[in-house]
């Protein structure tokens, strides 16, 4: 069974950093759409960014661009989201996904939101923005 493990979180104050990663060892990601989601208490879960499988394409939240930069290293099989100027309507617990080319290639800039055209999910590793 795929498993996708999340690092990188932890507590921080506003207008700080911190770089989550995301290692899938079991298959080749470079087939997948990769993207980061988030979910805060009593809210949904959303998407925060999305890249393509070869890295070329990523996507983003309006909320998070320009502050956040996802990336991915495919010989490494791992996704990375690098996040910056912190502030705490960012706190949420973080997941990565990842989905088949299949269900983004008609639209990724619409579909990269949808969860459930995911396949693979990883549990989580919170963040939370407090001074």
């Amino acid at each position: 069974q795929v498993q996708l493990v999340e690092s990188g979180g932890g507590s921080v104050q506003p207008g700080e950093s911190l770089r989550l990663s995301c290692v899938a060892p079991k298959f080749s990601d470079s087939l997948y759409y990769m993207s980061w989601f988030r979910q805060a208490p009593g809210k949904e879960r959303e998407g925060v960014a999305a890249v393509s499988p070869g890295g070329s394409l990523t996507y983003y939240d309006a909320s998070v661009k320009g502050r956040f930069a996802i990336s991915r290293d495919n010989a490494k099989n791992t996704l990375y989201l690098q996040m910056n100027s912190l502030k705490p309507d960012d706190t949420a617990m973080y997941f990565c996904a990842a989905g088949t080319v299949s269900e983004f290639w008609r639209a990724p800039d619409k579909l990269w939101r949808a969860p459930t055209r995911y396949t693979y999910w990883g549990q989580g590793t919170q963040v939370t923005v407090s001074s």
